[in-house]
């Protein structure tokens, strides 16, 4: 070997210039993920985004389950969460027993079959055939400024009879769609206009 000869081992062991922050080529990925978190490309990840980076590196970490381990694994779950969903109902139903009984207007246990609906009106128009417009007037106590609001709605209702004229006082029970707007039937005459 000659003075002015270099070794060919020296000449691969001089250093190669790297362009600044990338990671080195012979880095552990542990290193490697280190330095892309430290120094990210583009605009930072949400925390969703980071949250879904990790339990992928977690996930990918962990040994493979079989099947049966995570079937063994939901089942406990399932079984932890059946015994906390116990528990806080039994907290639950004795906290009841001990307010005592059933606050007014709350239903009943069992569903009562409904009846249908009356209302008491005033007869406005009896001009079409077998059909009455009646006038419901409504007066009820505002729920906060406790003033009485009175409040008027009309109906038409079915009269097979032609009954009913304008001005008498009916009663009128809720029925199924008789035409396009009538859902009420007549009951009876409750006073005559004079």
């Amino acid at each position: 070997m000659a003075d002015d000869e270099t070794p060919e081992n020296e000449t691969e062991q001089t250093p190669v210039a790297e362009a600044p922050g990338e990671p080195e080529a012979d880095a552990t990925p542990a290193k490697a993920e280190a330095v892309e978190e430290a120094a990210p490309a583009g605009p930072a990840p949400s925390a969703r985004e980071q949250r879904a980076a990790r339990e992928h590196r977690e996930k990918s970490q962990r040994a493979p389950r079989t099947p049966e381990q995570r079937d063994a694994e939901r089942r406990e779950l399932r079984r932890t969460k059946a015994v906390a969903r116990r528990r806080r109902r039994e907290q639950e139903k004795v906290k009841r027993a001990k307010s005592g009984p059933a606050r007014p207007g709350t239903p009943p246990a069992e569903p009562k079959v409904s009846s249908p609906q009356e209302r008491l009106g005033t007869v406005v128009s009896a001009k079409p055939d077998k059909t009455i417009t009646v006038r419901i007037d409504t007066a009820r106590r505002h729920r906060r400024y406790e003033k009485i609001v009175r409040s008027t709605s009309t109906v038409h209702a079915h009269d097979e009879t032609n009954d009913a004229g304008e001005g008498d006082r009916v009663r009128v029970v809720e029925s199924r769609p008789l035409s396009r707007t009538k859902r009420w039937r007549l009951v009876e005459v409750l006073e005559r206009a004079k």
